[in-house]
């Protein structure tokens, strides 16, 4: 597996004097999001290829971007339509890989198009960890492709990161470098609640450093409380620490939000965050924090740096306000409540508590440990034995 330190740096060299190529796999809303915000970004140095199988559909939906990004005056990148791409299908995934050789690769797919698994889960069991096994089902497909193509693209997940990347490091797979999503979502809650509470007016300034797995995003951003799990978190302005009431704060994220496809105006901006990031510490040498879920094969979610300023850029987890230590450590709190209790040795291990809950909310034995070889019968039988019976 490459580091994302020595991939950052290929891209660096490969795209002097070329266009910076940019997959999207998996046309689904936030593809589609991200397709449209991508385009906004008038970059003229940017080829997008979108990849996946329905070629009817993805003309239809790259063109009404293309168009609607045109009116606006801001469509400045070329696009181009792979519709040979069967994500069950491992070699055309490599195929189209290798053809296009892209520098950044954002898995968009869902095993079971259409459905936030959360509309299910959280009512019921208050857990999300369940649904890991159809999370990774794809994306371990991808990065498999990418390694038989000899791909040194850097690959950003969108489904369940904080378990599904280190799930793939622990088997010994090629996993992908970030994870978009989930921690994101409640730093911009977070800002805005610091920002009202202390008279901020420019709240974009408000920097939050934090470290939190998928659980509290939810938790926090349905119920505007943390479930009596102190959270691993600092917040400045003006380069001065703030102390504000974090229950107040906490109660302030609790703001509404849609349950349908726009909800993935979120995903779609985060991994548009990433890709910037990612331009900015390698075309313009800047440094970039972000907040990404299974960054380099971590449980959780995690501060990240991108540090274009050096002469070799660096990519590493931020640990300016908490040891990396104590960050697994909280990670590994938070995420317990949403199911996981472990990863290791490429077997994910569900709570008991997550097991008695499927039972008596579906009526099902949840087994105790899904190995890496039994993912595929296992996501099946969560869509036939629960997804299929709720919806």
């Amino acid at each position: 597996m490459i580091a994302l330190d020595e991939k950052l740096n290929i891209m660096r060299d490969s795209i002097k004097g070329r266009n910076v190529k940019v997959m999207i796999i998996g046309l689904g809303s936030v593809g589609v999001y991200l397709l449209d915000y991508l385009l906004s970004a008038g970059d003229s140095n940017m080829e997008i290829y979108v990849a996946g199988r329905n070629e009817e559909k993805m003309v239809s939906d790259v063109n009404i971007v293309r168009v609607a990004s045109l009116i606006r005056d801001q469509n400045r990148s070329k696009v181009f339509i792979r519709s040979d791409v069967n994500l069950d299908d491992v070699d055309s995934i490599t195929r189209c890989i290798r053809q296009c050789r892209p520098d950044i690769i954002v898995n968009s797919s869902r095993a079971y198009p259409g459905l936030k698994y959360g509309s299910i889960s959280w009512k019921n069991v208050r857990a999300y960890g369940i649904w890991a096994p159809l999370a990774i089902k794809y994306t371990k497909n991808i990065m498999e492709a990418w390694e038989k193509a000899e791909s040194r693209a850097v690959v950003i997940n969108t489904s369940y990161s904080d378990g599904v990347i280190p799930w793939l490091r622990s088997a010994g797979k090629s996993y992908p470098d970030l994870g978009s999503g989930n921690i994101n979502h409640l730093i911009p809650r977070i800002k805005f609640a610091v920002a009202e509470e202390c008279g901020i007016k420019d709240y974009w300034n408000v920097d939050i450093t934090y470290a939190v797995s998928h659980f509290h995003d939810v938790v926090i951003s349905k119920e505007g409380q943390t479930e009596g799990v102190g959270q691993l978190i600092r917040i400045r302005y003006e380069g001065k620490t703030l102390e504000p009431d974090m229950d107040k704060i906490f109660a302030a994220c609790k703001i509404p939000m849609p349950t349908d496809a726009k909800r993935n105006m979120m995903n779609a901006s985060s991994n548009f965050e990433i890709i910037q990031g990612i331009l900015a510490a390698v075309r313009e040498k800047k440094r970039v924090k972000l907040h990404c879920p299974g960054a380099f094969g971590e449980i959780g979610g995690y501060p990240v740096v991108l540090d274009g300023t050096r002469q070799e850029i660096k990519a590493y987890i931020d640990e300016e306000c908490f040891d990396l230590e104590a960050m697994r450590k909280k990670n590994r709190e938070s995420i317990y409540l949403d199911g996981i209790e472990n990863i290791e040795n490429g077997t994910l291990f569900y709570t008991d508590e997550l097991i008695e809950k499927c039972k008596d909310a579906f009526g099902i034995s949840l087994i105790k440990q899904v190995a890496f070889e039994d993912i595929e019968q296992t996501a099946r039988f969560l869509i036939s034995e629960v997804i299929e019976k709720q919806i």
